[in-house]
């Protein structure tokens, strides 16, 4: 509804008040209690409050950031995560959401009574394996249970989770996450009480074309002498230079990959055009003339680009080519490329 309201309105309004049929004295009760009173419920208590809630946020969203970087250098492929929610729930709660089966892996917080959970799908840990072992992973394999090699495999990367997890907390506090156990039924997964809040920050990680979830439980009560330390401004520069150290260290990585990375070049000599029949007749000691005159630039194509022109020659017996120049785009789209002398 506008908050102007129109000169017919303002005209009905009077004359609803002037006959009685509407109470002033109701609108402004209704309008104060609409304003200044929230439902709360004493069944749900938050023991985290909003700006705590962001903070986390902020936290772990430097974390996604770090940590994906990381499975792409691992995976050497198109990897991202994101945060999709922060939410607060009863323990209970969150062991009723965890699919059956599940990847759950326990992690000890050093320095307090408490342990978190590392939630995976059993889709995302089949995926990583295969990724680590040379595979595609195109396809999505039905939902089962790991094996004891399968784990062992994709133990490295939970580990390093723990790890870049640990260097996002920094910007708060020296948390120290610790691998305990791997649990494939919830069940058998007893980290707080059925009534004890739990602070859940789920991901949705993309690897390809494929989209998975991963979950990190916290108990509160685990994180009760951090949560006072959670502002927002706390973190900003130190999650900042967390990020920017890991881009700069994924960039050198990247880097050093390309360097050792192979590409097929080749000389393009020419090309010609003939028909079908001149193809069929064409005998050994035949001559085939080529659009190119002899003091045009030849193309190199590296990879699949055009990139650079060069003169034909030999060197040491064999054929070879000198580069003479990179393309620019007026090369690429006229297609011929004259001698030019180059200093």
């Amino acid at each position: 509804m506008s908050d102007v309201l129109s000169q017919n309105e303002i005209d009905n309004l009077l004359s609803d008040m002037s006959s009685g049929t509407v109470d002033v004295d109701d609108l402004l009760s209704a309008q104060t209690v609409q304003g200044e009173i929230t439902n709360y419920d004493f069944r749900r208590p938050n023991r985290i409050s909003k700006n705590q809630v962001r903070t986390l946020q902020n936290i772990h969203e430097a974390f996604a950031e770090t940590f994906g970087y990381y499975l792409v250098s691992k995976l050497q492929t198109v990897v991202s995560i994101t945060v999709t929610s922060v939410d607060q729930l009863f323990y209970s709660e969150f062991i009723l959401s965890v699919s059956n089966p599940s990847c759950l892996y326990v992690f000890d917080i050093e320095g307090t009574d408490g342990s978190g959970i590392l939630e995976i799908s059993p889709q995302l840990a089949l995926t990583l394996m295969e990724r680590l072992l040379g595979g595609t992973s195109d396809t999505q394999e039905k939902s089962r249970n790991i094996t004891p090699i399968e784990q062992a495999v994709v133990r490295g990367i939970i580990e390093h989770t723990f790890s870049d997890l640990r260097n996002a907390w920094k910007a708060i506090a020296e948390m120290k996450f610790q691998f305990s156990r791997l649990e494939m039924e919830a069940d058998f997964v007893q980290i707080a009480p059925a009534s004890e809040i739990v602070v859940v920050i789920s991901f949705d990680v993309n690897i390809g074309t494929q989209t998975f979830l991963m979950n990190i439980c916290f108990p509160t009560f685990a994180l009760e002498e951090v949560l006072a330390k959670l502002a927002k401004q706390q973190i900003t520069t130190s999650a900042t230079k967390v990020s920017d150290v890991k881009v700069r260290e994924n960039m050198r990585t990247i880097t050093r990959h390309m360097e050792s990375t192979h590409l097929p070049v080749r000389a393009l000599l020419g090309q010609t055009k003939m028909s079908v029949y001149d193809l069929l007749e064409l005998k050994v000691g035949d001559v085939l003339k080529l659009e190119k005159r002899i003091n045009e630039e030849i193309e190199v194509v590296i990879g699949t680009k055009q990139k650079l022109a060069a003169r034909p020659g030999t060197l040491d017996g064999k054929k070879a080519v000198r580069v003479i120049r990179p393309l620019v785009e007026e090369d690429i789209v006229d297609l011929d490329l004259y001698y030019k002398d180059v200093e």
